[in-house]
């Protein structure tokens, strides 16, 4: 355990982030008694509105950093794409970070996660780092087609990646991605798409929640359902997965794992984002202790809680205007509501989420 911790109650916890996994993080943290302040570039950011303290600056504002880590006790972040640099000046500072930036280097960018987690002996589908449109084509060549070629960095639901049909046609598809770095990636012949939430201590205690089965519409979650029917074997293979990554990265807080299971019954790692994550949402009703305050937990220092479930969920997204209905899905008594305080409803845009309980 680092100097200082478990911080007690009083102390401050700082988040990167003012979007909606801040906010509920801020809610979790205030019912276990410490004071949030969020450092967002954004007026009026839904998790500003929950916390004690916002700095309106930019993520990689000297004097908003130096701020924040002037007030707090610990930091942590809400999204992987927080400058990794912004880290490093709080650690600098002296302020404990977590989860570390390494975890955000390695998020931020597609072909150093992929590389990252082969190397953990996590596998992933076939893959190549693209940098022209030479590289596209022999890499077209080689892993074949169709296959998906996506930006390295920032793209999320769905954005910053379209297929490659046709071998010939890579190098187009790559100048249509902004000719920025990309990687391509062989198609997984998949029968789910499964999550796995998970959470590492400081002192390296592990705590795993059970799978979630994921449905997407337009790259945008859509619905997640557990726990997940999964056999033995394949919780296991999730675990070990999610201990594997989490123990190689030295890794403190929440972080979720989308996997890929194939008609062969074997798991592999699509992505990782070191967070808090939409398909743990159902955990916040269906868990003993959700994703949200074993992430505060485990920042703090505190011992990490259990993550059995106590019901079956499906959770919803509510995107743009179906978020509306609220008082309709307020009366629904299996039905429990959480929206995200943000001001206007567009279009894809997550607005709230409901999860649906049923017995275990």
């Amino acid at each position: 355990m680092a100097p200082g911790f478990p911080l007690a109650p009083g102390a401050t916890i700082g988040i990167l982030g003012g979007g909606q996994l801040g906010r509920m993080l801020a809610l979790a943290a205030a019912r276990l008694g410490f004071d949030v302040v969020i450092l967002t570039p954004e007026l009026d950011a839904p998790a500003s509105r929950v916390a004690r303290e916002t700095l309106i600056a930019p993520f990689d504002d000297p004097d908003g950093l130096a701020r924040l880590a002037d007030l707090c006790d610990v930091i942590t972040y809400e999204f992987e794409n927080v400058p990794a640099a912004a880290v490093e000046r709080l650690k600098a500072l002296g302020a404990p970070v977590a989860p570390s930036g390494l975890a955000l280097a390695v998020a931020q960018d597609r072909v150093a996660e992929k590389t990252f987690l082969n190397e953990a002996g996590v596998r992933t589908v076939a893959f190549a780092q693209v940098d022209s449109g030479e590289d596209a084509l022999e890499a077209a060549a080689h892993i074949g087609v169709p296959s998906l070629m996506k930006t390295r960095r920032e793209g999320y639901d769905g954005k910053g990646q379209k297929w490659v049909e046709h071998a010939a046609d890579a190098a187009d598809v790559f100048a249509s991605l902004g000719s920025v770095p990309c990687i391509l990636e062989a198609p997984a012949e998949f029968v789910r798409e499964l999550s796995v939430i998970a959470a590492r201590g400081q002192d390296g205690e592990l705590a795993i929640y059970p799978l979630g089965e994921n449905h997407h519409e337009g790259g945008i979650l859509r619905r997640t359902v557990a726990p997940a029917p999964a056999s033995p074997d394949l919780a296991d293979q999730a675990e070990r997965i999610a201990a594997q990554i989490l123990t190689r990265l030295d890794y403190v807080g929440v972080i979720g794992i989308e996997l890929f299971e194939l008609a062969d019954g074997r798991l592999l790692a699509n992505e990782i984002a070191p967070r808090v994550h939409n398909t743990g949402h159902w955990t916040q009703d269906g868990c003993e202790v959700c994703q949200f305050e074993q992430h505060i937990r485990a920042v703090a220092g505190w011992p990490l809680g259990p993550t059995d479930a106590r019901a079956h969920v499906e959770m919803l997204n509510l995107l743009g205007d179906e978020a509306e209905a609220w008082a309709k899905l307020a009366a629904e008594p299996e039905t429990r509501l959480h929206l995200y305080g943000k001001r206007e409803a567009k279009p894809g845009r997550k607005m709230g989420h409901i999860n649906r309980l049923s017995g275990l």
